[in-house]
């Protein structure tokens, strides 16, 4: 394996094997369609009837979006254990690519049955998609341990200029032309991506193949749950337990948005228990026990391999309050812009806003395609037909963008679409990915992992302050105001900074602390990590309302504010101790 790992740098791009910039683009259209579908999800089922919406309230919008994007992160470790003992990173990669492309089909025809239908194939599709996707880039990069974090952050740049893309096209024409042509662009653009990845696939060698059985002495070597010479593989005892904690999880997840949807008409929770309401008994039960696992399981460790999984699991846990509060962006944050942010613009403040506008689409989609040359002069002799996919894919991007832009010119008056705001985090993102690859590669400035979390979040605080202070003139049970965008503009911009700081770090740690039979599984439990925070970004979402009309939507994030700080100062404290436990890890 290491030979054939130092065969991928011989054809770089940037400093780095060209097979990375096959995973950048194939990720780049599973985010574009991920994030073009997302950006429309709340705004069509809170759309009225006469908008061609479902005319949900916005509780009922929250609680199934929330369920949503928590099954999409849940559905990795079932993705992430396929691809380990089954069939490969790379035919998970394929599998999830199709089922995706089948579910945002299924979504652009609206009714009730497909829309339910494409979110569990959505859901199924990523699980099979996320996780691998990164645990290619981990094998590719185990013999060059000090460009992974180099590494993990242009993929993540390839990550938000799908997001910037998918926000932006998807948005527009489901906002201006129909919620069915924005589902279906997301589709069209997922299968362009799954071409491509299947058609490069030799790029990477052995890596990402079907497993093969290890032989005994391989097994014995690679055991990393061996203590004082006992095995200690999971108990059908233990089995049982986590099985039964998965089922009431799951019936719970998916319970939420139905019960409140139904107005409890159907609720399998609707009892009490020791004074609690029985969901909420359930899955506080459900936590206690996995957390008396989970401390179990670490003291059958080798005293190393436990100590840096326990540091995996304090960032894990510093990331469920990043996400908590990072996600409501498609969710609080998109309505507060819909309902609340003045998005008419008209004389020279409009032909501004349209200049500016064009050269942020033209200017990023010409860095993407410069990428996209490069990745030609090293490939194209090799990869012909995976690369003529590709570029025609971003002929047809490219169309979409001109007449978008030359439509918006033809308006006297410019009303900026509520999901226009999205793309923002995804441009500050190729903005500053550069940057922020340069500063963690740096010997001399590059900080600890405690610090780089409480930075993010201290940047997560501050964004969040922003749009606080923006709303402090909204009376409480307001349902419309006219805020200037400049809030909005910030908290993405800080929230971004701070993103930078969490998300791609945070990967890249997971694979650096874990050994390396446990990469996959353990990307799978980070991602539990994120989606149980997105979980509770919709449950917090739900609430908003009913703060608002006590207290004003500016109480809201102020609480949320405070909450991401207290949780930058916790991970700035820890650092001695955390430092210990990641025995240099650095």
């Amino acid at each position: 394996m290491n030979s054939s790992n130092s065969e991928f740098f011989k054809s770089n791009i940037l400093g780095h094997p060209s097979g990375l910039f096959v995973l950048f683009f194939t990720e780049m259209w599973e985010r574009f369609s991920y994030y073009g579908m997302r950006a429309l999800l709340v705004m069509f089922f809170t759309a009225s009837l006469m908008d061609e919406g479902w005319g949900w309230p916005r509780e009922h919008a929250f609680a199934i979006f929330g369920t949503y994007t928590a099954l999409v992160y849940l559905s990795t470790m079932l993705g992430g254990y396929f691809a380990d003992k089954i069939i490969g990173y790379r035919w998970a990669v394929v599998v999830g690519a199709i089922l995706m492309t089948l579910g945002h089909g299924s979504m652009a025809l609206e009714t009730q049955f497909f829309t339910y239908t494409g979110l569990t194939l959505l859901v199924f599709g990523s699980g099979f998609f996320k996780p691998n996707m990164t645990s290619i880039i981990s094998e590719m990069y185990q013999d060059k341990p000090e460009k992974k974090d180099g590494a993990y952050t242009i993929f993540y740049m390839g990550v938000n200029a799908g997001a910037f893309l998918g926000i932006g096209l998807c948005g527009y024409l489901g906002e201006t032309v129909g919620w069915s042509i924005g589902f279906g662009l997301a589709g069209i653009f997922m299968a362009f991506g799954t071409l491509q990845f299947w058609l490069a696939q030799n790029i990477f060698g052995n890596v990402g193949k079907v497993p093969e059985k290890l032989k005994k002495e391989d097994k014995a070597k690679n055991n990393i749950e061996v203590k004082e010479g006992r095995s200690v593989w999971f108990s059908p005892i233990q089995l049982v337990t986590i099985l039964i904690i998965i089922a009431a999880s799951l019936i719970w997840i998916i319970n939420d948005p139905v019960s409140i949807i139904s107005e409890g008409a159907y609720d399998v929770f609707n009892f009490t228990l020791f004074g609690m309401q029985g969901g909420n008994f359930v899955i506080v039960s459900c936590v206690i026990i996995f957390l008396i696992l989970t401390i179990y399981r670490l003291s059958k460790y080798a005293k190393m391999v436990r100590e840096k999984l326990i540091a995996v699991w304090f960032f894990a846990l510093l990331t469920i309050f990043f996400w908590a509060i990072f996600e409501q962006a498609p969710g609080s944050l998109t309505i507060f812009a819909r309902d609340y942010t003045d998005r008419v613009l008209t004389g020279s403040s409009g032909l501004i806003f349209k200049i500016i506008n064009s050269a942020v689409f033209l200017v990023s989609l010409g860095v993407i395609t410069w990428v996209l040359f490069k990745l030609f002069a090293q490939t194209f002799k090799k990869y012909a037909l995976s690369n003529v996919i590709l570029g025609a894919s971003f002929v047809i991007v490219w169309g979409i963008t001109i007449w978008m832009l030359y439509n918006e010119f033809q308006k006297e008056s410019t009303e900026v679409p509520a999901s226009w705001f999205g793309i923002l985090n995804s441009l500050f993102i190729i903005t500053f990915a550069p940057l922020f690859s340069k500063w963690w590669e740096s010997p001399k400035y590059n900080p600890n992992a405690n610090m780089k979390f409480g930075i993010g979040m201290g940047l997560l605080a501050l964004g969040m302050a922003f749009v606080a202070f923006g709303a402090m003139g909204i009376d409480p049970g307001a349902e419309t105001a006219s805020v200037s965008m400049i809030w909005l503009i910030m908290v993405y911009l800080f929230h971004t900074l701070g993103e930078l700081c969490i998300s791609p770090i945070g990967l890249s740690y997971v694979s650096k602390l874990v050994p390396a039979k446990m990469i996959a599984f353990m990307y799978g439990i980070w991602y539990l990590a994120i989606a149980i925070g997105n979980k509770l970004a919709h449950k917090f979402g739900e609430n908003i309302d009913k703060i608002a009309e006590e207290n004003g939507i500016s109480y809201f994030f102020w609480i949320l504010t405070f909450v991401a700080l207290g949780m930058g100062i916790i991970s700035v404290l820890a650092t001695p101790f955390i430092k210990k436990l990641m025995h240099g890890v650095k």
